[in-house]
């Protein structure tokens, strides 16, 4: 076996370091790119079909809408048809 000096232990280490602090975050977005099984279900959010108070879908950045105002379209966060006056715990504003 080759014995290393102290500068290619640095090496080696910190190569290995870096990889392992690395590819969790990568595998974990190549696993989630893009996919339906990325979104939530609507139980995991708490959907409701009702608005609460002012905040509802379509208020909300992720509600992509139907092809009406009063048809039902869908979120970029929540898998299934979802109301515009609909409520979950993903809601966030539109800001602007």
């Amino acid at each position: 076996m080759k014995s290393m000096n102290r500068r290619e232990w640095l090496k080696s280490t910190g190569k290995i370091a870096a990889t392992v602090a690395v590819a969790p975050l990568v595998f974990s977005s190549m696993a989630h790119a893009g996919t339906a099984d990325s979104l939530q279900s609507k139980s995991s959010v708490s959907y409701q079909d009702h608005p609460s108070g002012k905040d509802m879908c379509s208020n909300c950045m992720h509600f992509v809408p139907g092809a009406s105002p009063k048809v039902d379209g869908t979120c970029k966060v929540v898998a299934g048809k979802i109301s515009p006056h609909g409520y979950c715990f993903a809601y966030t504003p539109i800001s602007g």
